[in-house]
């Protein structure tokens, strides 16, 4: 299975902060919250992931590289200057990702959830995971 991390956003409600690093690279304990993300991928067996580009785009290319740190291959889907939005996005990113089904994980957030427990049901056409939100 592949993988597509979502990175192209702005982050504005992490305005000044994003000003001038895109949110997935907003450290965490001293790692980028997208370094988490790849770490878990590789973790369970996840090792193709695809991350989509748009605001500085370029600093996510050069902190990552191909991703081989993390125990994974990045490809990179380059949106130009303004981002095309979750579904234009994947959209834009389904000639690196492929027929087959694909995990998406948004770049920008932070969780732990175990990848590894993600499988479609016969016949399913997504599987949703959602985590609670504190306040």
């Amino acid at each position: 299975m592949k993988a597509i991390v979502l990175a192209a956003g702005r982050g504005e409600r992490m305005r000044p902060i994003t000003d001038n690093m895109p949110k997935p690279l907003v450290p965490v304990a001293g790692k980028p919250l997208i370094g988490y993300h790849l770490d878990s991928l590789a973790r369970c067996g996840i090792h193709d992931v695809v991350i989509n580009l748009s605001y500085l785009g370029s600093m996510i290319r050069e902190a990552l590289g191909d991703g081989a740190r993390f125990g994974v291959h990045i490809s990179y889907s380059d949106e130009g200057p303004v981002a095309l939005e979750t579904g234009g996005g994947i959209f834009n990113a389904l000639r690196l990702l492929g027929p087959e089904p694909f995990l998406v994980v948004n770049g920008d957030i932070w969780t732990d959830y175990d990848f590894s427990r993600i499988a479609l049901s016969p016949g399913s056409l997504a599987h949703l995971v959602l985590v609670p939100n504190p306040p």
